[in-house]
């Protein structure tokens, strides 16, 4: 069975796929369908589900929810996809050398790691923002930050046990230089951990995203997001709940597609990648 038919053997990997399809179109054709997400008309506001001219009603200010939620959607998906990129670029490179060389660079590098990883993401967000304002860039830069300690910590637990493996002790004695042994039998046993890894960080972005627009240090009026729009409708829920229901229904298909995707990926490279992800996922 090759790799193809055993991917659509994978129940968790094709629903993952499916749901996160359905959503990415979503978020890549709705704009263009229900029009701009930032026009008002205040004689509209409230108006509920399947209003005429509204699929997904309108919010206080009568603004289109589903032009609103659809280009929320891309705002999650820009901050997910860049945190990442980030996170699994800079924990892996930081991962490899500190599980490598160990010794002093170990130590330095595991000491700035549990600093930074001790302290709450929501705090580390503020001081993005108080350092260069609010936004989505404080936003990228604060969950980008916490997610590559996150990432280079199950990366160096991996690279200090292939390091000590029967292959990688041979070319050491055959006199191959540190950066061949690291590029031809290293990286490529890490890879698939952080493949695995970078797809539940996604999973990690988008929630963190939408946490902390929530609060205010997203994505600034009037340029939508998700967790601003669960904000914003809370406090209507007796009026018209869909306000808030419809985006966070909206980050829970996200999250979900995802983390299937991040578990079939993990059942189908190798199921003992269950340990490192359940590792992350303690810390």
């Amino acid at each position: 069975m090759n790799g193809f038919e055993r991917a659509l053997r994978n129940k968790q990997l094709v629903a993952g796929t499916v749901l996160g399809t359905l959503v990415l179109l979503l978020g890549i054709i709705g704009p263009f369908v229900f029009g701009d997400y930032a026009k008002q008309d205040l004689l509209m506001g409230h108006k509920p589900v399947g209003t005429p001219g509204f699929l997904f009603g309108t919010d206080a200010l009568g603004r289109d929810l589903a032009a609103r939620a659809t280009f929320g959607i891309r705002i999650s998906l820009l901050v997910a996809v860049s945190v990442t990129a980030i996170a699994v670029v800079m924990g892996t490179l930081i991962g490899l050398i500190a599980g490598y060389l160990k010794g002093t660079v170990d130590t330095v590098i595991s000491w700035v790691v549990d600093f930074v990883w001790g302290f709450p993401l929501i705090l580390v967000a503020v001081l993005a923002a108080a350092s260069i304002g609010s936004g989505l860039l404080p936003v990228i830069l604060a969950v980008g930050m916490v997610n590559t300690v996150a990432i280079a910590r199950v990366v160096r637990g991996e690279v200090l046990g292939i390091s000590e493996r029967e292959f990688v002790v041979a070319a050491k004695a055959g006199g191959y230089s540190t950066m061949r042994i690291v590029i031809r039998h290293i990286v490529p046993n890490v890879i698939p951990v952080a493949l695995v890894l970078s797809s539940y960080y996604v999973a990690v972005a988008i929630i963190a995203e939408a946490s902390l627009s929530f609060v205010g240090l997203g994505a600034q009026p009037p340029l939508p997001s998700l967790g601003q729009m669960v904000s914003d409708g809370r406090n209507f829920l007796r009026l018209n709940h869909w306000e808030a229901t419809i985006p966070g229904v909206i980050i829970f298909v996200m999250v979900l597609s995802v983390s299937l995707i991040g578990d079939g990926l993990r059942d189908l490279l190798d199921p003992r990648l269950r340990t490192a992800v359940e590792r992350a996922s303690a810390t």
